[in-house]
C-alpha cells in the first residue's frame, strides 16, 4: 500500500511538472497538440508571452522562438552599378520576429531558413539600389539613402515572413580583386608616364640652365682675362714709364740698381753656379767696387 501511494505521488509530480512551462524574457512560445498548432478562438496561432503557463501533459508540446533582435552578417556579395561595374559589398541586417505565428508558418521556426529568405529580399533591394547608381554616387554620400531604400524594399518581402527589419548597413564596399589589379596596373602605368614626362621636362630645363650658366661663365672668364690683360698692360706701361723716368734722371744709379736686382735674382740659392768671363759686362759694378 505504501509503495502504491509513493507511485501515485510520483506520477502526480511528473504530471504536475509536465503541465507547466515557462517562457523566458526575450522568448515566445507556441504550443502543439499532437503536432497540430494550438490556435485561438479566432483561428490565429496562439503565442505565449514570457511567464508561467499550463499545458496538457504528454499531449501538448512547446516550441520556443527567439524574440530578441538578431544579426544577419554573411560574407560580401557582388553587385553591379549603373556603369556595369562590379562591386563587392559587405553588409549586415538587424531583424526580429514581428508576427510569431506567421513566422512559424513561413519558416517552420528555423532561423536558418528565415535568414536565407531574408537575405534574398535584402540582396534584391541592394541590387536594385546599386543598379541605379554610379560608383561615384555610392561612395560620395548616397550610401545612407541607398540603405534606407534597400531596407524599405526588403521590408515588403519580410512582412510575409512575419519579420521586421530593424536596420540595414553597408559596412564596406570594395572592387573585386581582378578589377582592383587592373585599375592598380592602369594607375601605375599612368603615374609612371607622368613621372617620365616630369623627368624629361626637368632634364630639359636643367640642360637649358646648364647651357645658360656655361655661357655666362665663358663670358665672365673672357671679360676677366681681357680686364687682366688690360690691367697688366697698363701696369707694364706704368713700370716702363717709371724706369724711363728713373733712367733719365740718373742713368748710372739706374744701371747700378738694375744690376743689383740681377745679382740678387741670379744668386738666390747658394748652390747656384754661373760660368761667364770675368770681364763680362754683367760684373762691371762688382769690378768697379773691387777696384779692378
Amino acid at each position: 500500500m505504501r509503495n502504491f501511494l509513493l507511485g501515485v505521488i510520483a506520477v502526480g509530480v511528473i504530471v504536475a511538472t509536465s503541465s507547466v512551462f515557462v517562457v523566458q524574457e526575450g522568448e515566445r512560445g507556441i504550443v502543439f497538440q499532437f503536432s497540430k498548432i494550438q490556435r485561438t478562438a479566432e483561428g490565429s496561432i496562439r503565442v505565449f508571452e514570457p511567464g508561467m503557463h499550463f499545458k496538457l501533459p504528454l499531449v501538448e508540446t512547446v516550441r520556443k522562438l527567439d524574440a530578441k533582435v538578431q544579426t544577419l552578417d554573411d560574407p560580401a556579395d557582388r553587385f553591379v552599378t549603373s556603369e556595369k561595374k562590379d562591386l563587392l559589398v559587405d553588409s549586415y541586417v538587424k531583424w526580429k520576429i514581428k508576427d510569431f505565428g506567421k513566422y512559424y508558418l513561413a519558416t517552420g521556426g528555423r532561423t536558418e531558413r528565415a535568414e536565407n529568405l531574408l537575405k534574398q529580399y535584402i540582396n534584391n533591394g541592394l541590387r536594385t539600389e546599386f543598379g541605379t547608381r554610379t560608383i561615384q554616387q555610392i561612395v560620395s554620400g548616397e550610401r545612407s539613402e541607398l540603405m534606407v531604400k534597400a531596407m524599405a524594399q526588403a521590408s515588403k518581402g519580410s512582412d510575409e515572413l512575419g519579420i521586421e527589419i530593424v536596420d540595414v548597413r553597408v559596412k564596406k564596399i570594395n572592387l573585386p580583386d581582378e578589377i582592383s589589379n587592373n585599375i592598380f596596373q592602369r594607375m601605375r602605368a599612368e603615374r609612371t608616364a607622368v613621372a617620365k614626362e616630369h623627368r624629361a621636362r626637368g632634364m630639359e630645363k636643367a640642360e637649358v640652365l646648364r647651357s645658360d650658366v656655361d655661357a655666362k661663365v665663358t663670358i665672365m672668364v673672357a671679360d676677366a682675362e681681357r680686364n687682366a690683360r688690360t690691367t697688366k698692360g697698363e701696369g707694364d706701361a706704368e713700370a716702363a714709364k717709371t724706369y724711363a723716368d728713373a733712367y733719365s734722371k740718373n742713368a748710372d744709379f739706374f744701371s747700378f740698381v738694375r744690376s743689383m736686382e740681377a745679382y740678387r735674382n741670379s744668386f738666390q740659392n747658394k748652390s747656384d753656379v754661373m760660368i761667364i768671363q770675368p770681364d763680362n759686362e754683367f760684373f762691371k759694378h762688382m769690378q768697379s767696387m773691387s777696384g779692378n
